[in-house]
């Protein structure tokens, strides 16, 4: 309704203002309800791959930082502590072991120009010892690196796929690295085991005008075996510096022998050793029969009985050689089998037909004759075959085995064998050289194939061996040494009438012996008649 204008208002009163909007038409109506309703503004969803990528990419960089830490620890260990964990233990695990590398490089150098350093070290207690606790320390270590280096890389922070792939590579690692130290440790103990086995415990010896003389018997007899007759006898006589080796060679059927002055035998055969069925082999069984002449009474035991058998048989042997014995070393011949398997073999030039077996057993075959590599049965029937030939036959072949694998044992094959071989000499070798002294002829054997081996036998033709003249035996010893050392044997000067006989006989054999070739006998260059070239040689292994 119209205002009614106060009291006093001048003017003419304008109409009241509408403020009510006004009613819509139809058409604007229509037009409303058609028009899309306005929403409110919602977050943008970005596609699931583009979510996803950042995540994975991380997740596989620190897959692979924890992988390169492994294998820097594999490479140089403790690299990755000093690269992401503990720096002070990296650069006390990188120091240890760039000593040790530097370590091996010049061991490896000076191993090149001296072939018997490796060799040594290999046979010295406190240095296996030392390199076992080394090798024991070294593993431990290195596994602990391991394992801190994969907890660097922080595995709870990966995938499960990528977690199962870290601990298997650091589990591998672990084990192969760690494994392979332990095992060779393993192997160094059981070198050390070998060599306190197998040296004596004696005192030490001194070298004798120049010369270390070892007397080496083969015999079927394990350790403590006592009473057993000794196969074969040869004494080793060893120049200190050069370690040029004269082998002398004692035949077991020798007999009217004597002993060394001052001695149990000299002084119970003060004539030699003439009784019935006496002879050199027999040595140690009269000994051990007769104990209580050498201060035994009572039950004696087996290491007694031994020590009174070589104590008598060195008596025999210094009295026939007219030489001190520093040491012995006796090899069990199958042992002897063993350790020519262990070194792969050794090559032999095989004259002839050598049987195996018979001499009160059957033949059970040959070894075929020509230049090939005899394994160890066939090596232990060539140096003791006697069928169709004879003790002297014999000596000579099993000489031409010793030069053999003198000149055949190299430090690489040596290396490369030598678990084999560590097996094989515990078993077969037991030997009064202190180990102390191994080492020593150990280099003295790897010198010695720098120098012709020479061989002198007391064998017939040269030496009756049922009554042997001594004089006769210590010329043939003195000079076969004098040729070792490069010296000229002084030889007798013939009276004219022998010297002119001389010249007959040479001018008449003259064109005999050029017709002539040497003999094979029994496998051996000569005859027992002539006497066999490997028994008394300056060179042996040009006379097998």
């Amino acid at each position: 309704m119209p205002r009614r204008p106060f009291p006093g208002e001048k003017g003419l009163l304008m109409p009241p203002t509408d403020t009510t909007p006004p009613a819509p038409s139809a058409e604007e109506s229509a037009r409303a309800q058609t028009k899309p309703a306005v929403r409110a503004p919602q977050a943008v969803r970005l596609p699931r791959s583009t979510r996803t990528a950042a995540p994975v990419r991380a997740a596989r960089v620190r897959f692979r930082r924890a992988v390169t830490l492994m294998l820097m620890t594999l490479v140089l260990p403790g690299s990755a502590q000093l690269v992401a964990g503990n720096r002070r233990v990296g650069r006390i695990a990188l120091r240890i072991w760039l000593v040790l590398v530097a370590t091996l490089v010049v061991l490896a150098l000076a191993g090149m120009t001296w072939n018997g350093l490796v060799i040594q070290l290999g046979l010295n207690l406190e240095v296996l010892a030392v390199v076992r606790l080394v090798l024991i320390a070294l593993a431990v270590g290195w596994a602990a690196l391991f394992v801190d280096a994969w907890r660097i890389g922080e595995p709870m922070t990966l995938v499960r796929n990528q977690r199962l792939v870290v601990v298997g590579i650091n589990g591998a690692l672990c084990l192969s690295v760690a494994g392979t130290l332990l095992f060779g440790a393993h192997l160094v103990g059981s070198t050390r085991d070998m060599v306190q086995a197998v040296a004596g415990d004696g005192p030490v010896t001194e070298a004798e005008a120049g010369r270390y003389n070892v007397l080496l018997l083969g015999a079927d007899a394990g350790k403590g075996r006592v009473g057993l007759r000794t196969d074969s006898m040869t004494l080793a006589s060893i120049d200190e510096e050069t370690g040029e080796t004269v082998l002398i060679s004692l035949p077991r059927n020798m007999a009217k022998f004597p002993f060394a002055d001052g001695s149990v035998m000299a002084r119970e055969f003060p004539d030699g050793f003439d009784c019935d069925g006496c002879y050199l082999n027999g040595v140690t069984t009269w000994a051990t029969d007769n104990a209580d002449l050498f201060g035994a009474s009572g039950d004696v035991s087996d290491a007694r009985l031994e020590e009174i058998g070589m104590e008598a048989t060195l008596s025999a042997v210094e009295g026939i050689t007219d030489l001190d014995v520093n040491y012995w070393a006796m090899v069990d011949m199958r042992g002897f089998e063993t350790l020519i398997d262990a070194v792969g073999g050794v090559e032999m030039d095989v004259r002839s037909r050598i049987p195996i077996g018979g001499v009160g057993s059957p033949v059970y075959g040959y070894i075929e004759p020509g230049v090939q590599t005899l394994s160890g049965y066939e090596a232990l029937w060539f140096s003791r075959s006697r069928e169709d030939s004879d003790d002297y036959s014999r000596m000579a072949r099993q000489k031409c085995v010793m030069g053999a694998m003198l000149q055949q044992l190299d430090p690489a094959t040596l290396l490369r064998r030598y678990g084999d071989i560590a097996a094989a000499g515990s078993a077969m070798v037991e030997t009064s050289i202190p180990a102390s002294e191994l080492d020593r002829f150990a280099d003295l054997a790897l010198k010695a194939k720098d120098h012709p081996m020479s061989s002198v036998s007391i064998v017939p033709p040269a030496v009756n061996t049922g009554d042997p003249d001594m004089d006769v035996v210590h010329t043939m010893i003195d000079d076969a040494i004098a040729r070792a050392e490069g010296e000229t044997p002084a030889a007798p000067e013939p009276t004219t009438d022998e010297a002119a006989a001389d010249v007959a006989d040479t001018e008449e054999a003259a064109p005999a012996e050029a017709a002539t070739e040497t003999p094979v006998t029994g496998g051996s260059l000569g005859s027992r008649d002539e006497g066999y070239v490997a028994n008394d040689t300056a060179d042996l292994a040009s006379s097998c």
